[in-house]
């Protein structure tokens, strides 16, 4: 996914209401910009960070400019916009990145299942079942190449796994990516101190057979790109 025009570059002043940032350009001019990250954006909103922008000229916009990258106080770039996830791992489907997920020709976004609707559905592969896909966005990392998820309590991700969990009590096949916007990562692991029903959620998925993966981006003010796949650890309690 390269950025197309460039992203411009300025200083992170806060970020508050969840989806707001104020900036300071290097102009020294200083401007409210979305922030499109409802999570706690652990590690990756600290005053002073370095934050590139991605800007639209769309008269309807409240916010000309949207906040896509952050460098960590470790110099790391992280792809912080959620919205994004999607269509990076649609890229890396098409690229052939997720071995397991290969060989489908054709998939369907937003699809609608029971309790609400799940980010993909592949199908017509050759050999094996169609597969209902969920993706979400990894930001949050912590020391030794560890990556986080949730960075706080989200109960809309544990329907997610319910409803994948569902999916494989019939026999479906079903599976969790986890985007990685950020290079410095070698596993995922559930952050239980932060929501333990998520991590229950997701022992209880996996064991019901849904199959989890997690794939790490190159980051940079070009382009973000899933590059390659990294361990998911589900530790016993």
């Amino acid at each position: 996914m390269k950025f197309e025009p460039p992203l411009v570059s300025a200083r992170l002043l806060r970020r508050y209401k969840r989806f707001l940032a104020d900036v300071e350009f290097d102009d020294g001019s200083r401007l409210t910009v979305h922030c499109p990250n409802t999570g706690a954006m652990l590690g990756c909103q600290a005053p002073g960070s370095r934050v590139w922008l991605s800007r639209s000229d769309k008269p309807s916009r409240k916010y000309r400019f949207t906040w896509e990258i952050v460098e960590t106080e470790r110099g790391v770039p992280v792809g912080i916009n959620t919205t994004r996830s999607n269509a990076l791992v649609e890229e890396a489907l098409v690229r052939g990145r997720l071995a397991p997920l290969a060989g489908y020709p054709s998939w369907r976004r937003e699809t609608r299942v029971e309790h609400g609707r799940l980010d993909f559905l592949l199908h017509d592969h050759p050999r094996n079942p169609d597969c209902y896909l969920e993706v979400k966005n990894v930001t949050a990392a912590v020391t030794g190449g560890m990556a986080l998820f949730p960075d706080a309590k989200s109960a809309r991700a544990v329907r997610h796994l319910e409803s994948l969990a569902a999916i494989t009590q019939r026999g479906l096949r079903a599976a969790l990516v986890y985007c990685v916007q950020r290079p410095d990562v070698e596993q995922v692991l559930p952050a239980d101190d932060i929501d333990p029903a998520y991590g229950a959620a997701l022992r209880a998925a996996v064991a019901g057979g849904v199959e989890v993966y997690a794939i790490k981006a190159f980051v940079s003010p070009q382009e973000i790109s899933l590059v390659q796949r990294v361990a998911v650890t589900v530790p016993r309690l």
